[in-house]
């Protein structure tokens, strides 16, 4: 199943990270002048991600992302060069305009993620970040063009890379999520 390529960060034989990754800073692709954004503090939640809005590298089936409090992130250069890729979006991805790589998207809205920003770790310029632990929105990646028959070997290779595969969140992410609407029910909030 080692033909089988899910992300190139993945398909490297990623390997156990620093238990303690206090952040660092994401770089975009750009050669010169690029997108320097800080993440004090770690990520959570790093997975694998087969939807079709999220930047993946060239080649890639998935994307690796993981989210990080947007309190604790800071645009340190070339933040001119920054656009929202779709303004009407849950997350607002803001991308580099020059490479096109997502330096980070937080969560504004009413939402149970709000007050989150989603990053790219194979971004950052230091070692030791967490390593991808699921893969969400597996099926996904038919939306990019991926022949259906090969799901089951995709999803073989993602278990085989310690990566349980989901067609939407994992279990803990979900629960998370139905927790937080039914509070608001409870509370008669919309």
């Amino acid at each position: 199943m080692h033909h089988i390529s899910i992300h190139p960060t993945l398909d490297s034989g990623f390997k156990a990270t620093d238990a303690d990754f206090a952040g660092g800073t994401l770089v975009c692709d750009c050669a010169s002048n690029p997108v320097r954004v800080r993440v004090t503090g770690d990520i959570a939640h790093n997975h694998a991600c087969g939807c079709t809005k999220c930047w993946k590298p060239t080649d890639a089936v998935f994307s690796v992302v993981a989210v990080a409090p947007t309190e604790k992130l800071d645009v340190l250069e070339n933040g001119d060069k920054l656009v929202i890729v779709d303004p009407l979006a849950l997350i607002q991805r803001h991308a580099c305009k020059d490479c096109g790589v997502h330096m980070y998207g937080p969560v504004e809205r009413d939402h149970p993620f709000e007050g989150l920003s989603f990053v790219h770790p194979e971004r950052f310029e230091e070692a030791g970040w967490a390593k991808p632990g699921f893969a969400a929105f597996v099926s996904s990646i038919i939306e990019s063009g991926y022949d259906p028959k090969g799901m089951e070997s995709v999803r073989a290779r993602l278990r085989e890379l310690g990566m349980e595969p989901y067609d939407c969140l994992n279990p803990g992410l979900m629960d998370y999520i139905a927790t937080w609407t039914a509070k608001r029910q409870a509370a008669g909030t919309p």
